[in-house]
C-alpha cells in the first residue's frame, strides 16, 4: 500500500479544489523552473534548479535526463539519492487528484537507482538503493533495494539475490 495522506472532498471533483490545496503562485513558479530543468542539457544546473527553487532533495551525481517531469505542486516531497539516473520523460508524482478525494505522498528514490525512460512513479512510494526500473513502468508500490522491476502494473522481475546470482554467472 502506498503511503499517502488522503483528503475527502464534497461537491465537485477534487481538482476543482486545487488552489485551496496549493497556492497558484507556487504552481506557477514550480512550472517555470521545472520547464527550465526539463530542457537544460547541464546536469549540475538541473540539480541546482531542483534543489534551490523546488526544494527537492537531490543527491550528488544524480542525473535527470531530458524531459523528466517532477511533481509541479509538491516537488519538495521528492527525494532522490546519490548517483541515480532518472530516465527520459519520466514523471514523478507526489499528488493525485481523484473524484472524491485527493492524495499527497512523499516519493523516496534511493542511491544508485536506475529508472528507465517513460516511467511514471506514483505518490507515496519508496524505491530502494540499487533498484532498476524498466522503461515504461508504472511504479505503484514500493520497490525493494537491488530489485529489478518492470511493467504496467509493475511486477518484480528479479530480486537483489537473483540479480547478484546472474552477475556472478556472467563473470564465470
Amino acid at each position: 500500500m502506498r503511503k499517502t495522506d488522503r483528503y475527502h472532498v464534497e461537491d465537485a471533483n477534487s481538482l476543482w479544489k486545487i488552489y485551496k490545496t496549493v497556492p497558484f503562485w507556487k504552481v506557477m513558479k514550480n512550472f517555470i523552473f521545472i520547464q527550465m530543468g526539463r530542457y537544460t542539457p547541464f546536469l549540475n544546473v538541473k540539480n541546482w534548479l531542483y534543489r534551490t527553487f523546488l526544494r527537492m532533495k537531490v543527491g550528488d551525481k544524480t542525473s535527470f535526463a531530458l524531459m523528466v517531469m517532477p511533481d509541479i505542486m509538491f516537488p519538495e516531497k521528492i527525494s532522490v539519492g546519490s548517483n541515480s539516473v532518472i530516465g527520459y520523460n519520466t514523471t514523478i508524482l507526489a499528488h493525485e487528484y481523484l473524484i472524491k478525494e485527493y492524495r499527497i505522498g512523499e516519493v523516496t528514490i534511493g542511491n544508485d537507482v536506475m529508472i528507465g525512460a517513460n516511467t511514471t512513479i506514483l505518490p507515496g512510494v519508496s524505491i530502494g538503493d540499487g533498484a532498476i526500473i524498466s522503461s515504461a513502468t508504472l511504479v505503484n508500490q514500493d520497490v525493494p533495494p537491488g530489485a529489478f522491476v518492470g511493467g504496467n502494473p509493475m511486477q518484480l522481475i528479479y530480486t537483489k539475490e537473483e540479480m547478484a546470482k546472474r552477475a556472478r554467472a556472467k563473470e564465470d
